[in-house]
């Protein structure tokens, strides 16, 4: 408990020589900067802004309000990181939940680490440490990695090295960014895997990558019911049984016309007798009241 209290007193220290206008740091060469980078900092949250390059681009408003939790139990277990901008003014890095989880619960300061780099290092900072989250979805693992090679210039060798992930897993996650953006926010919300992904990336139509993609939602399709019926399609000799069938043109327009009104993911099925029919998924009851409402101003 004395090693403990010892540190956040060291911490305290070094924020006050933060504040201190004649120990401005800004460069690794600076006086009493050897203290500072690298070290544990107690930092106001105020002085603290975003980083525009954070890779993630949605929050987990549970998960959120968990971590809160948590850390209004046991404190911010793990330092944030940031880059000093300027005199008393600091850029994330790394740590967004827990900066906006520690400011949902109305705390002043957050341990930090602080690094001094300039925008290109900050960018790859944040998307290397993004990258080895456990909680980022396929699609953003699979965007991070595409800025990592066309904002830093990484090859996809280099990028194995900084990730520490094979070069092979590196092209699966890149590959999934040529599914249709629908199906993208369907991997997001997770709706389906990425092993559905994967299966649907060699179905190089996109129309018909959607309708397999209606079809794994409809009828529950497992990852090797899904490949199953992926090769079913591109087959000659395939029975009609294993072939998704596409929507006339009308009915696909209607589809997207709904998609974009409603922001779900719409499925329609037609026969060959022209019968046929909507499908509108929803996640939740809260998600079930939205359609619903939106549904009856149309009514």
């Amino acid at each position: 408990m004395a090693k403990a209290t010892k540190k956040q007193a060291l911490g305290r220290g070094l924020s006050a020589l933060l504040k201190d206008p004649s120990n401005d740091i800004q460069s690794a060469n600076d006086k009493n900067a050897d203290k500072v980078v690298g070290s544990i900092v107690e930092l106001e949250l105020t002085a603290i802004e975003v980083n525009p390059f954070q890779p993630r681009t949605s929050f987990n408003e549970d998960l959120l309000l968990e971590l809160a939790s948590s850390i209004k139990e046991l404190g911010v277990i793990q330092p944030i990181t940031v880059r000093k901008l300027g005199f008393n003014q600091y850029q994330l890095v790394s740590g967004e939940r827990r900066f906006r989880a520690s400011s949902l619960i109305g705390l002043t300061t957050i341990p930090a680490y602080i690094r001094i780099a300039n925008d290109q290092e900050s960018l790859e900072m944040a998307l290397v440490e993004n990258i080895q989250r456990e909680d980022l979805d396929p699609i953003e693992i699979a965007l991070s990695y595409r800025r990592l090679i066309e904002e830093i210039d990484l090859t996809q060798s280099q990028m194995s090295d900084r990730v520490g992930k094979n070069r092979s897993t590196i092209a699966n996650y890149l590959r999934l960014l040529k599914l249709d953006p629908i199906i993208q926010t369907g991997m997001r919300d997770g709706f389906i895997t990425m092993g559905h992904g994967r299966a649907l990336i060699n179905v190089e139509n996109l129309d018909s990558q959607l309708d397999i993609y209606a079809k794994i939602l409809a009828d529950k399709l497992s990852v090797r019911e899904t490949e199953t019926l992926v090769r079913g399609t591109k087959g000659p000799t395939s029975s009609s049984k294993k072939t998704v069938k596409i929507a006339p043109k009308y009915a696909l327009k209607a589809k997207k016309q709904l998609i974009n009104a409603l922001k779900a993911n719409i499925d329609v099925k037609v026969n060959d007798a022209g019968k046929g029919q909507f499908i509108v998924p929803f996640k939740n009851k809260e998600d079930f009241d939205r359609l619903l409402k939106l549904l009856s101003r149309e009514v």
